[in-house]
């Protein structure tokens, strides 16, 4: 299941006669829609190239090339040479849980909009605090009673991050086996057992279904990554593990103090290079709130939220400011100094943001964060493009329908003004995003949910 390799004028917009003005939120209910113009991105190649047109019919791509026969009254976009066409990015891990006020909790209207808006059209929800809800979010996007992404659902955490957790490994397979009816598309591992973890991922590739974990060093039970490889995991998070994790501490007592020239470093990426298991890097979970150009503001996020909850956080940090974690920023310093050299060495990277919004970020703007993290640690823009879109389909065993332009696939695609080859940065601010044959002006859906992010007032509040 692992075996993949690495692989002058502003715009003008023509849609044949039919008028965005006073559309707001609502995608043009068709899916169909020709695209004429501008720069596609040419995966395998790594560059852009000029787009004569695509033509996607019933939501896939059909035709890709010059001479289209456009019906007539079939929607067209029409871009400027300087407009360029990229693949729906892909989060590997994120998360549609908020945390605002008192709880963590799902949202179902705002987080699937501020993801489509960033050019997201793909997420993996990894590890859901409320399995049935997130269901049915996925089905109302499906069947377009709501506005969001391809929502891949994990079910929920299988591991003591998980509350309450009593589980052996066949209560394990009998769940795997329960969720896997109910259509999730993989799972997701938190703090597990070494024998729980066995059944799991055991379990899940019966159904043909991937497996990705937050694991820890081996300390008190735990899973080393390196172990969890051996057990056939098809993804791992946030660390690489191996010897540099030492199972007499936690893992995040050792991470801060790798460094890419360790034998133990070069050895467990040598085990991800040879065995071919992805590693979901994560890089900028852990840096926010620090002093890094990455986490500079380009959009005001905290305007999605509603008012009420605005005032009660300005409340809140008044009274109690918020620092960053030194020891989550010394690891995220670590991730960016280290991730170049697992990518040259072979290794294969996918984009996850697992960022819970708190008030200040959102997790739909933060894949751009990541990826700008990337291009700083050296990977070239080209190569994290096809992290964040060709890699994480194949990593979620989609890539016959996602993660990169091609006829066949679905009609997945986001326009940006600038050449993100220039400057990653370009990525940041979408003109349209176009999911399965659906258009979208992506300034119309962040205005769509502008305040309504979290509850409205103190009736509301039991619930946040």
């Amino acid at each position: 299941m692992n075996q993949f390799m690495r692989p002058g004028a502003r715009l003008f917009v023509c849609l044949s006669l039919i008028m965005l003005a006073g559309k707001s939120l609502q995608a043009l209910q068709v899916a169909d829609l020709a695209i004429i113009g501008g720069q596609r991105f040419d995966t395998g190649a790594g560059t852009f190239v000029a787009n004569p047109g695509i033509l996607i019919k019933q939501g896939r791509i059909t035709r890709i090339g010059e001479k289209l026969e456009i019906p007539v009254g079939l929607p067209v976009l029409k871009l400027a040479e300087g407009q360029f066409i990229l693949p729906g990015l892909i989060d590997c891990h994120a998360h549609y849980n908020v945390k605002l006020l008192k709880i963590r909790r799902e949202e179902f209207f705002v987080m699937p909009i501020q993801y489509l808006a960033n050019g997201v059209t793909v997420t993996f929800s990894c590890g859901e605090y409320d399995p049935e809800k997130m269901m049915q979010l996925r089905k109302d996007i499906e069947s377009g009673a709501k506005i969001g992404p391809h929502l891949i659902n994990s079910g929920p955490y299988f591991g003591i991050a998980r509350r309450p957790w009593h589980a052996d490994p066949q209560q394990v397979r009998d769940e795997v086996d329960f969720w896997a009816k109910q259509g999730v598309g993989g799972f997701k591992a938190k703090l597990i057992d070494p024998d729980c973890l066995k059944a799991l991922i055991e379990q899940a590739h019966k159904h043909q279904l991937t497996v990705t974990g937050h694991l820890d060093s081996g300390f008190r039970n735990s899973v080393n990554p390196s172990t969890a490889i051996d057990f056939g995991i098809d993804r791992i998070e946030h660390f690489l593990g191996g010897d540099a994790m030492t199972p007499d501490k936690p893992a995040y007592s050792t991470l801060a103090a790798i460094t890419p020239d360790m034998p133990e470093f070069q050895a467990i990426v040598r085990k991800f290079v040879e065995t071919g298991t992805v590693f979901d890097a994560t890089i900028t979970a852990y840096g926010y709130g620090c002093d890094d150009e990455v986490y500079e503001h380009w959009f005001n996020e905290s305007s999605l939220l509603t008012p009420f909850v605005l005032q009660k956080i300005a409340e809140k940090n008044a009274s109690q400011p918020q620092e960053p974690l030194d020891q989550f920023i010394q690891i995220y310093k670590t991730k960016k100094t280290t991730i170049d050299d697992y990518f040259r060495a072979g290794g294969i990277v996918t984009t996850g943001t697992d960022h819970v919004c708190d008030g200040r970020f959102l997790p739909g703007f933060g894949i751009h964060r990541e990826m700008h993290a990337m291009c700083e640690s050296g990977i070239p823009a080209a190569d994290v493009l096809r992290i964040a879109t060709i890699n994480g389909a194949r990593a979620l065993g989609i890539e016959a329908d996602y993660g990169s332009i091609e006829v066949g696939k679905w009609g997945d695609v986001f326009v940006v003004g600038a050449n993100p080859l220039d400057d990653i940065r370009n990525t940041r601010s979408p003109e349209y995003v176009v999911r399965a044959g659906h258009l979208y002006q992506t300034a119309e859906l962040l205005n769509s949910v502008e305040g309504k992010l979290g509850p409205a007032s103190d009736d509301e509040i039991l619930d946040w």
